[in-house]
């Protein structure tokens, strides 16, 4: 089985229930495996700022999946919940991130993982650290080290996922 972590988020059409729907797609996706998932996090927009804030949160899967098959299924399930983007680092439906594969690094034109901004956002580090705390990045870099400039982040919790 690959271990993977995803984030999610989305400040668009009820965010909260957008992360909760896709949550119990990717629990009931025979392909999938739900292990975990952090609170979910309110914050701040990381683009403009004139936008609603964020519902963040991070979800563990073990899967059979390859990387780029998993890919298609989150692209597929930001789809049929109608995702929206309507401009960079703006406002969207949902997004479903891959942000690690295993161990794995990997650089090709559809994906790039470790996902490449996951050391400078506080609504994915603090969420991955809740649910991995002792994870190990795959530069051998240690979660603990990488969240400790955020852990006075401002974001609130705002809910579990049950």
């Amino acid at each position: 089985m690959n271990n993977v972590y995803i984030a999610l988020g989305s400040n668009l059409n009820q965010p909260l229930q957008q992360l909760i729907t896709a949550l119990q797609t990717l629990k009931h996706h025979p392909d999938l495996q739900l292990i975990a998932v952090s609170p979910f996090y309110a914050s701040r927009p990381l683009g403009p700022q004139d936008q609603p804030d964020y519902v963040n949160a991070v979800a563990q899967l073990h899967t059979t999946l390859t990387p780029l098959a998993l890919l298609d299924v989150l692209q597929a399930i930001e789809q049929q919940q109608g995702r929206v983007r309507l401009r960079r680092w703006g406002e969207r439906t949902l997004d479903l991130d891959i942000l690690l594969f295993n161990q794995d690094i990997i650089q090709s034109e559809r994906l790039t993982i470790p996902h490449c901004e996951m050391k400078n956002r506080e609504f994915v580090l603090i969420p991955l650290f809740d649910i991995a705390p002792s994870l190990i990045l795959p530069d051998g870099q240690p979660l603990s080290d990488a969240v400790k400039p955020f852990l006075q982040h401002t974001m609130q919790k705002i809910g579990d996922f049950s």
